[in-house]
């Protein structure tokens, strides 16, 4: 007895060793990625608040000896052109992008609910058909969809876009909730019937609050995709005053010289909003992940 005590007692600093071993390697891991994620967006800042000048000095001027808020006046004040341009950029972006996470949320949840709550012919083959489309490129579907959004005559209007990010990012929403859906007892739905409510009040009063969760990060993702996207917006928009941000921002470039400041400025200010979005609800979108993976 005494021997086999003395050989587990050997064994357990060695596990211990080898568990806070991976402990430490995933901890310096998680400390490389946050560096190599955060220090893009601290140059990108320091490169807004330079002079011109400085912003393409070589070697790089890591910090400016005269720091300048002069880009953010620049694209803030509505009274010159540039300013004019990139506040209607933020505003089209914005409104798309809302727009577009309001419909997702609106046609995802019933969408989900269904897929995970009823049967009928053809279930599985549906749910995976929908999901076929993420196996694609989106460049694949560029030239069909402008044909399309050119016969029904919505380029140059931001609904070409909305339905278009609606189409794409619809797959990965219903897919995400459903994972979530299938994780809420089907007996709480079934006690509030009992006590007199119908499917749907059982579903308004019982799953839509325990699904909050994943309709947030349903949101998210949405807004993330519509807010980000440049390559439909590219190709559907071609009047200024219908630019969303990632193709307005282009215009500081130019044939013979680059505004870098101005440019690193206005792509800091456009991932502002998305960062705070993703702070603010990041604790929504871990549950929903998590909870929408592991089946109960």
């Amino acid at each position: 007895m005494s021997t086999l005590a003395e050989t587990a007692s050997r064994g357990r600093p060695h596990r211990r060793m080898r568990v806070d071993g991976w402990r430490w390697a995933g901890r310096i891991f998680l400390l490389f990625m946050l560096i190599y994620t955060a220090v893009p967006m601290i140059w990108m800042l320091i490169t807004s608040i330079k002079s011109g000048f400085a912003a393409t000095q070589f070697p790089p001027q890591w910090w400016p000896n005269e720091p300048t808020l002069a880009s953010y006046k620049k694209l803030l004040d509505p009274q010159n052109s540039v300013g004019q341009d990139f506040l209607r950029f933020f505003w089209n972006s914005l409104f798309v992008s809302t727009v577009t996470t309001i419909l997702s949320v609106i046609v995802a949840v019933p969408a989900a609910y269904a897929f995970s709550r009823f049967t009928f012919p053809g279930r599985n083959f549906l749910f995976f058909a929908v999901l076929l489309r993420n196996m694609f490129p989106a460049v694949i579907f560029l030239v069909p969809l402008f044909v399309l959004m050119r016969a029904i005559g919505l380029v140059n209007t931001h609904g070409s876009l909305i339905l278009t990010y609606l189409t794409f990012g619809l797959p990965l929403a219903i897919w995400l909730l459903k994972g979530f859906y299938d994780n809420i007892p089907v007996q709480l739905e079934q006690a509030a019937r009992i006590d007199g409510a119908t499917r749907f009040q059982a579903f308004i009063m019982i799953v839509m609050p325990l699904s909050t969760p994943g309709i947030i990060a349903t949101a998210i993702y949405s807004f993330i995709g519509a807010w980000n996207e440049y390559i439909y917006a590219y190709t559907f928009l071609s009047k200024n005053e219908q630019l969303t941000l990632p193709v307005g921002i282009q215009r500081f470039f130019s044939e013979n010289t680059t505004d870098f400041p101005g440019l690193m400025a206005a792509s800091f200010m456009m991932s502002v909003p998305v960062v705070v979005l993703f702070l603010v609800l990041q604790r929504y979108f871990v549950r929903a992940l998590t909870e929408g993976a592991v089946k109960h």
